[in-house]
């Protein structure tokens, strides 16, 4: 039965694209029968430019997702290429790596939490610092620039960037070129940056734009930090998408090809960024210059490391404090009381939301990680990778704008019948899941030592043998840590869960973000940490249970 794993792994991760994709293609154009729509017409793009602001919305997020981006890459590049193999280094990267596990939602309350007029930032400096004895009237939430939706972006995928680069740097002789620079008179972070990071940006470059298309695509995020007047293109699409009049269905798919057409534009411009960056560097190296004067830029690289670390980590705690916070007037930078009223009213309305994100998270994980299983052991069978063609198919859904797809495969679930089912709400989040899964597992497992299943084999043991007795338990820590990762990642997906799941599902995810317009920070703060806590809970159990089980083999307690 292996040999189908692969072809199955390719129909989950392409199939709902696809269809999705001609799902959303047909009605931009005006035809889906069930709602009155039985020719082809460029009305509903007639209608879409009819729309007051859409330009600017189309443009901020472009600029949200290229300037987040951009800035992300700087900072792991220079922080990579200034501090790697450093004691900074090595503290600042596990104090950012958790960060990965916090869903896109929960990190957005917590920047918002901390920046906004009346957050935590504002009540440390007032009044002694600021004079202001009330929240003063300053637009930094939902700013009509989006910069905090960019602060936002950044201080998420900054942690996503710098694991994917800690995870190609084996394959780079970061270390080993560092002498050389140096003797050649270049200091460290120029010196790499022109020796070394080009190899390594090589490596990345698909995660960059998998970042870019969320980046610029992303409605959580964006629900929370974003603009409101106009809000950007995802977010009005979305609204309408689930708009009453049905004919507004035309005009968001139509919108969907436009942010389709966004997102690419966005990569277009990034390409074009790295060429131009690369003509830079060339001239940069062609001159001679040495940037022996680099205190400045390695010191601006790990305050921005350390800065996104701690903001987000300062955050997350005030989700907490306030979870639990009683009355708590500005400036007062502490409540004056702390009680559990909110949770002892919350709990109730938590229950639903909560079961839907286990059985979805769990069904949906475990799925994953046996398809991703038995399709690295049909590649340990065959001796074929796949290649690079296999990676693109893996970031497939990732470079793919989600409401570029999902609504077209809306659409076609509901005319099946099959809409606001479990089973399909487990299925789209596999599409999300399953990349996760491999990227995380693929790396450990194709660097297990083989002399064990040799021996083994030797000994006289079957495959399937080999497989459960001797690989499986060397490599449980990594297919643990595989399976949090996926399950981080389906307990954060809003917009699958919103619009195939036809609101008869709700998560934690998706009431976190309609309580975002409340502005209740109790009950917000209630269903943030929650939804902060399945992740770090999902990894503290990927910990613990190798622990225990090999608690008397320390050669397997280290792998």
């Amino acid at each position: 039965m292996l040999r189908f794993a692969p072809t199955f792994a390719i129909a989950i991760l392409c199939l709902p694209l696809l269809a999705g994709t001609a799902g959303t293609l047909l009605p931009a154009f005006g035809y889906l029968p069930a709602i009155g729509g039985d020719r082809l017409t460029l009305a509903p793009f007639a209608a879409l430019l009819a729309e007051p602001g859409l330009f600017r919305s189309a443009l901020t997020a472009l600029a949200t997702g290229l300037v987040s981006t951009f800035l992300s890459v700087a900072i792991v590049a220079l922080f990579v290429c200034g501090w790697y193999g450093t004691r900074t280094f090595a503290t600042l990267q596990h104090l950012v790596a958790p960060l990965l596990a916090v869903p896109h939602a929960a990190a957005a309350f917590a920047l918002a939490f901390m920046i906004a007029p009346s957050g935590f930032v504002a009540r440390l400096l007032s009044p002694w610092a600021t004079g202001w004895d009330r929240p003063p009237d300053l637009l930094i939430v939902n700013d009509a620039m989006g910069l905090a939706l960019v602060a936002g972006l950044v201080v998420k995928e900054v942690p996503f960037l710098l694991l994917v680069t800690l995870a190609a740097i084996p394959q780079s002789p970061v270390m080993a070129a560092l002498p050389l620079v140096r003797s050649l008179g270049h200091g460290r972070t120029l010196g790499l940056l022109l020796a070394v990071w080009p190899g390594l940006y090589r490596q990345i470059r698909l995660a960059v734009f998998a970042v870019i298309a969320y980046a610029t695509s992303n409605v959580d995020m964006a629900v929370i930090l974003g603009p409101t007047l106009p809000p950007t293109l995802p977010v009005r699409l979305v609204g309408w998408m689930n708009d009453a009049d049905l004919s507004r269905r035309f005009v968001a798919c139509a919108g969907a090809l436009v942010q389709i057409g966004v997102t690419a534009v966005a990569l277009l411009l990034w390409i074009i960024l790295e060429r131009l960056t690369a003509a830079i560097g060339s001239a940069i190296a062609d001159r001679g210059l040495r940037g022996q004067r680099e205190r400045a830029v390695r010191f601006a690289s790990g305050v921005a490391m350390a800065l996104a670390a701690t903001v987000v980590f300062g955050g997350l705690a005030l989700l907490a404090l306030w979870s639990v916070a009683g009355l708590w007037s500005f400036p007062d930078a502490w409540p004056q009381s702390l009680t559990i009223r909110t949770w002892e009213k919350s709990l109730p309305s938590v229950a639903a939301p909560l079961a839907n994100t286990l059985s979805i998270a769990g069904l949906s994980t475990v799925l994953s990680v046996i398809i991703v299983l038995a399709c690295l052991q049909r590649e340990n069978e065959t001796g074929r990778t796949g290649g690079n063609r296999a990676l693109l198919l893996v970031y497939l859904p990732l470079l793919v704008p989600q409401i570029g797809f999902l609504f077209g495969l809306q659409l076609l679930l509901v005319s099946g019948g099959w809409d606001a089912s479990l089973g399909a709400l487990v299925l789209v989040h596999m599409v999300f899941v399953l990349p996760y899964v491999f990227l995380s597992l693929t790396a450990p497992w194709r660097a297990f030592d083989r002399r064990y299943e040799a021996i083994a084999i030797g000994l006289g043991a079957s495959p399937s043998r080999v497989f459960w007795a001797i690989r499986l338990p060397m490599m449980l820590r990594a297919v643990l840590v595989a399976t949090a990762v996926g399950f981080a990642v389906s307990v954060g997906q809003y917009l699958p869960t919103l619009l195939v799941g036809a609101g008869r599902f709700p998560t934690i995810t998706t009431e976190a973000v309609a309580l975002g317009a409340g502005g209740n920070r109790r009950v917000i703060g209630v269903y943030a940490f929650l939804q902060l806590a399945l992740p770090f809970l999902a990894f503290a159990v990927a910990s613990a249970v190798p622990a225990l089980l090999f608690r008397n083999r320390r050669a397997i307690q280290a792998a």
